[in-house]
């Protein structure tokens, strides 16, 4: 769009509205909101995510496992809900307190019934399911910035729009007056 369609009506314009004036001033100020907050927003979105998940990760200590389970054929999209290239299989392991237990949690494809690997535990020996990867963290916390960044921008373009609609009803208004008073006169004669 070329700016010099965005640029706000001359003053010594005899046609210039209040309301085109307003609209002007509008869209000038949905620009500069958008331009500032919608990456602000998507930031200390992101930021928020990331934080919370460098807290989980904190919360998180890694545990030797043994899978007591073959675990599951990858063929295609993993029906029980695996993350990423993992597969869920069940494990044991030896809790802090030295009680052995059983979960089910992600591992890598192709481990076999009585191989070792690395499960997570949280700080009450809970196992987790889905532990947090560092890149699967990094990807949801840039998608969940531009998630809100956009929507920021939305939600600024849509009251844009309506305070238009509202604008463009006055506008509909006066003409409908300004119409009614040129009839008027037309039918008495009046130039």
């Amino acid at each position: 769009m070329p700016l010099r369609t965005i640029r706000l009506p001359r003053r010594d314009n005899p046609l210039r509205r209040g309301t085109d004036v307003a609209e002007s001033w509008m869209a000038l100020t949905t620009a500069v909101l958008i331009a500032v907050t919608a990456p602000a927003a998507g930031v200390v979105a992101g930021s928020a995510l990331d934080a919370s998940s460098q807290r989980q990760g904190h919360d998180q200590k890694s545990v030797s496992a043994v899978l007591t389970e073959d675990p599951p054929a990858r063929i295609g999209v993993d029906p029980s809900g695996g993350t990423g290239g993992r597969v869920h299989a069940t494990v044991r392991w030896t809790a802090p307190d030295g009680t052995t237990r059983t979960g089910e949690t992600a591992v890598a494809p192709g481990l076999r019934a009585g191989d070792r690997t690395t499960a997570w535990v949280d700080r009450h020996g809970s196992l987790l399911r889905d532990p947090a990867i560092p890149g699967d963290a990094l990807a949801e916390s840039v998608a969940v910035g531009i998630v809100a960044a956009s929507a920021t921008g939305l939600l600024f373009l849509g009251a844009n729009k309506a305070g238009v609609v509202l604008l463009n009803r006055r506008r509909y208004a006066a003409w409908e007056k300004d119409w009614a008073e040129s009839d008027l006169r037309w039918r008495q004669g009046q130039p």
